[in-house]
């Protein structure tokens, strides 16, 4: 293990000069990016049918590839599923990462390269340890082992020689020889299908394990973290891996979680940092713990381009670079990736925080918002109104979706939120109430609609007993992994289906 940690300190000094060569030169270092992936895919089918051979520029890019979603590269991904390769990108794709995501289908099979995984995935969670180190020289977070966990894998029905699972799970099937001495539990745990075995497994696997790091989604871990102390009779997670330090999370916002683990992990040297991990690619690191947004990795083999929201649904809209970005633009993004994903609009959207160098926080989704009356609430307008509320009540929340009610002939509309609250507000009048003020403050066309009520009431808070949202997830087969509870919703699809597991 010295020689180990010896041997990441050096890559980690050498690493961190390349990260401030993107920083000082954001756009020549993408040009660079996209001028790579074009170059290796001119001879695949999609390269072809898209003349990347007479791409010479951006420009020329941006004029005859057009913008993509699932729906739009699903046939080609099908053709990859069964067998046939250089149709997206030239080496071999067999891997493939299974997302849920805001399409029609019921899961998305994004398509896992050798490239994406060694140059993007694996080199970005070094990045994370880098930083981390960087920021506490002192830490001991390499003499343990990473906690995580992840999804399961199944061979794909239409080829025995592809295969998919959740990303967590692709990147567990792949890991080098040499991670088996710094992560925990062993592969056929982490990758057991049921997740409510593998959660128990976990636990008895890794309670006796000298753990110095957790790595997930925050709902899914505060479960184990939970189950962890009910199984031991612990207190705290302290007295069962008492060298813990780090959480690096990702997939929904920490917010509504960082109470409870800092109950759990009550300690002042308890380190949390976010990272910007999709199926699709690796995006963005918290680079410094005391900052509260990621810094944008720009050569880790995908090129980024920038839709503002408010252009989203034009017929055609501008699309911008790294070099023309703005602070504080709610963006779409889209990527072009050495997964052999191109112009793809992910359905994130992301604010930059700071430019030179490019940090972002995630805003929301393009399909997770509220707009039944003309309010435009994004997720980001969410999560500050709920952290208001629940520090003027003393309440935390465990998990919480909200949706349109819609006007009727004798009623007019609001916003409906179902919340599993850990720790109850002292009043739920005043917890809606804040929450309404501070949409209001954060939101200019939600504060105009709600204008003495002339469009919209005030929010209608529905609280749920503990284990709902859980059974709810567990209903709809989406436990564990890279599942995240959907947060905001244009429709009343999740509050029907949450409404029906309360009257059962």
């Amino acid at each position: 293990m010295p020689l180990l940690n010896s041997i990441i300190s050096w890559v980690n000094v050498k690493r961190l000069h390349q990260i401030d060569l993107f920083k000082k030169y954001p756009f020549d270092v993408q040009k660079e990016v996209f001028t790579s992936l074009v170059t290796q895919a001119a001879k695949t089918t999609w390269g072809i049918q898209y003349g990347y051979n007479s791409i010479y520029s951006i420009e020329d890019f941006q004029q005859q590839v057009p913008v993509s979603t699932y729906e739009d590269v699903k046939p080609y991904i099908k053709r990859l599923r069964e067998g046939e390769q250089n149709v997206l990108w030239p080496s071999e794709i067999k891997w493939f990462a299974k997302s849920s995501g805001t399409t029609s289908d019921k899961s998305k099979f994004i398509p896992v390269s050798n490239e994406s995984l060694e140059d993007c995935h694996f080199r970005a969670a070094k990045d994370v340890i880098a930083f981390y180190t960087k920021e506490r020289p002192e830490s001991g977070v390499l003499k343990g082992k990473t906690l995580t966990l992840g999804g399961s894998a199944q061979v794909n029905q239409f080829s025995n020689a592809s295969f998919y699972g959740d990303l967590s799970a692709v990147l567990i099937e792949n890991l080098p020889f040499w991670a088996q001495f710094i992560q925990t539990p062993a592969a056929e745990i982490a990758l057991i299908p049921d997740f409510e075995e593998k959660l128990d497994k976990i636990i008895k696997y890794t309670i006796g394990e000298n753990v110095t790091s957790i790595a997930g989604v925050p709902s899914w871990n505060l479960l184990l973290l939970k189950g962890v102390l009910d199984y031991t009779g612990k207190s705290n997670i302290l007295e069962v891996w008492p060298n813990l330090e780090l959480f690096t999370h990702g997939g929904v916002s920490f917010s509504p979680y960082k109470e409870q683990f800092e109950k759990l992990i009550p300690s002042e040297n308890m380190n949390y940092l976010e990272t910007y991990n999709a199926s699709e690619g690796f995006f963005g690191i918290q680079d410094e713990l005391d900052r509260d947004d990621m810094l944008l990795m720009l050569d880790l083999g995908v090129f980024y381009e920038f839709i503002p929201m408010h252009h989203l649904h034009e017929d055609n809209p501008p699309v911008i670079t790294i070099g023309e970005v703005e602070m504080g633009t709610n963006y779409a993004m889209l990527i072009s990736t050495n997964g052999g994903l191109w112009r793809y609009l992910i359905g994130d959207t992301v604010v930059f925080t700071s430019l030179l160098p490019h940090r972002i926080k995630i805003s929301g989704r393009t399909k997770s918002y509220i707009n039944a009356f003309g309010e435009e609430v994004i997720e980001a307008n969410a999560e500050k109104a709920i952290m208001k509320a629940c520090k003027e009540t003393g309440a935390s929340i465990r998990e919480y979706t909200a949706g349109p009610q819609y006007m009727s002939t004798d009623s007019k509309g609001a916003h409906e939120w179902i919340i599993e609250f850990d720790t109850a507000p002292d009043s739920i009048k005043k917890f809606t109430k804040v929450l309404d003020e501070t949409l209001c403050e954060v939101n200019s066309d939600y504060e105009a609609k709600r204008y003495k009520n002339l469009t919209l009431m005030e929010p209608l808070i529905i609280s749920v007993q503990s284990g709902t949202f859980y059974k709810w997830m567990q209903k709809r087969g989406k436990l564990g992994g890279q599942n995240k509870i959907p947060r905001l919703a244009n429709n009343r699809k999740y509050l029907d289906e949450l409404e029906g597991i309360l009257t059962e």
